[in-house]
């Protein structure tokens, strides 16, 4: 069901280059451009405005930087608890959804 959401939300967005994960545990990559999977300029902190975004939204997520090369590339984890409802997970579907337009609202060339 998580699976699902999450690609029925981000498979076409324009800056999320991979959806992956298994079961409750998922990650969203962020990309500057899809089609190369160009990461964000690190010095943007993609990462900490998805982290500071979500949390103004009341949602805890994992941010993640430096996935490309330890430096370069921004990704989101969320991993919901095994008692999580499908209803819950349409609600945190879209508070993700949320949290990475709002923190990629602020950045140059989006």
């Amino acid at each position: 069901v998580l699976r699902d959401a999450l690609q029925d939300r981000f498979g076409n967005h324009h800056h999320v280059g991979d959806i992956r994960g298994r079961g409750l545990f998922w990650g969203l990559e962020l990309v500057a451009d899809r089609d190369t999977n160009e990461p964000f300029d690190a010095e943007l902190k993609l990462n900490a405005r998805v982290k500071a975004e979500g949390m103004a939204r009341g949602l805890i997520c994992y941010p993640i930087g430096g996935n490309v090369d330890g430096t370069s590339g921004d990704a989101v984890m969320i991993s919901p608890p095994f008692i999580v409802s499908e209803t819950q997970i349409g609600e945190i579907v879209e508070l993700v959804g949320d949290t990475v337009d709002a923190a990629l609202a602020g950045v140059k060339g989006r």
